[in-house]
């Protein structure tokens, strides 16, 4: 498995700790609006890691760092991810999952052996318009559905998350999404930011209180509901 990256300290990628994020190169989407654009494009151009330094690294920090995070790309996409976080819980820290939802089989499977602690679900927007979204014409919504309701029946603790693009979601898309999610225990709106590391550069943000709008229609079904990104 190739550690494309790591972040040594974060408070805000572990909601409520201080953790480590891990980055791991390859994606299945293919979503315009992404800001890790190398780790989905061109993994194999990222710096490696070596894992006897990351491992290395961990060991030192216990007791300062609360959990990992491990995010991507499409961390559900390695092989040797159940092994990976395995070793992670073994040195005694939380474990944060960020995922697409695309490969439920290994969600199960994580959750089954007590290898997750918390999990971050990117929904890209409504059922409807997943495809076009999502970058790809291979996607099966029927994995991503089970996903979901594996993460709401089974997850310790989990968010679903939504990064929303003037440009690709509409109002119709958070009603549908609101019916779709019903029962979730929180979702939060990431407000789109440009940046040279974007998949296609050139996107927009909505408005703050547009981005207010999306979410009052969200809370009608999900109790809590917040914005993230916008100063």
């Amino acid at each position: 498995m190739r550690i494309c990256g790591l972040n040594k300290t974060t408070i805000l990628d572990y909601p409520g700790k201080v953790a480590a994020t891990v980055f791991l190169g390859g994606c299945n989407f293919r979503c315009p609006f992404c800001q890790n654009g190398s780790l989905v494009l061109a993994p194999q151009e990222e710096p490696e890691i070596p894992m006897e330094e990351l491992w290395a690294f961990l060991k030192r920090r216990k007791g300062i760092l609360d959990g990992v995070c491990v995010t991507g790309g499409e961390p559900t996409l390695a092989a040797q991810l159940p092994e990976f976080l395995g070793k992670i819980k073994e040195l005694g820290y939380l474990v944060k999952l960020d995922t697409n939802g695309t490969r439920p089989e290994v969600i199960e499977e994580l959750l089954k052996n007590g290898l997750v602690d918390y999990i971050a679900m990117d929904i890209k927007t409504s059922r409807e318009q997943y495809k076009s979204v999502a970058g790809t014409e291979h996607l099966d919504m029927e994995k991503i559905c089970r996903s979901v309701q594996l993460i709401m029946d089974r997850a310790p603790d989990y968010e679903f998350r939504t990064t929303v693009v003037k440009e690709l979601h509409s109002r119709e898309d958070f009603q549908r999404m609101g019916e779709w999610l019903k029962g979730a225990k929180v979702c939060y709106l990431q407000a789109y930011r440009d940046s040279e590391e974007v998949i296609r550069p050139g996107f927009s943000s909505y408005s703050r209180e547009e981005m207010e709008e999306f979410a009052v229609i969200l809370r009608r079904t999900i109790p809590l509901v917040q914005i993230r990104g916008l100063d």
